[in-house]
């Protein structure tokens, strides 16, 4: 029995996971990853790195990361406390969808993650105050790969449904798409 459903978005490979709880007296039980069940919605390579975050402030917003090849990743990003209005963006060169994007509402009560393809740079903005997201990850974090783009770009146009209160100087400082950005090569 499939604990997930699969549901394709407007984005090719870009999958929103839905997934089912079991409760009873003692509280609930979901399954965050199953390798098996998640191949059919495309996750072919294994989790090498779990990662947490913590968001404090209600507005605050992070992104839009992604890494260069050869270090591009998947990744499957569940919201385990609070809410977000979580963004990918297609950012693979030869895709007719390339630097259009989608976004989901990622919360504890929904029990939806998203899961990101390797080509597509992913942000989020905290809807409530404290969200706690778990990101799993085909690939190690690499800071010499590591790369973003502007959350604030006019030429990408998302629209942040909160203004947005807080940015780190490294999410400030990711250029536009319109001076540099050529896009990646998978």
């Amino acid at each position: 029995m499939s604990r997930f459903t699969v549901v394709d978005t407007p984005l090719a490979c870009l999958k929103v996971i839905a997934r089912q709880s079991f409760h009873d007296s003692r509280g609930s039980f979901c399954r965050l990853f199953c390798e098996e069940e998640l191949a059919s919605a495309g996750w072919t390579k294994p989790v090498v790195q779990i990662n947490h975050s913590y968001t404090r402030k209600r507005g605050t917003v992070r992104g839009l990361h992604f890494q260069r090849p050869p270090k591009t990743e998947m990744k499957l990003v569940s919201c385990i406390r609070g809410e977000v209005w979580d963004v990918a963006v297609d950012i693979r060169v030869d895709s007719p969808t390339f630097l259009r994007w989608h976004a989901i509402h990622l919360s504890e009560e929904n029990e939806r993650a998203l899961l990101i393809p390797e080509g597509f740079a992913h942000g989020f903005q905290a809807m409530t105050d404290d969200v706690e997201l778990i990101y799993c990850h085909s690939a190690p974090y690499s800071s010499s790969d590591q790369a973003g783009l502007s959350v604030l770009d006019a030429s990408l146009d998302i629209r942040w449904p909160l203004p947005v209160v807080e940015l780190s100087s490294r999410d400030a400082g990711y250029p536009s798409v319109a001076s540099v950005f050529e896009g990646v090569s998978l």
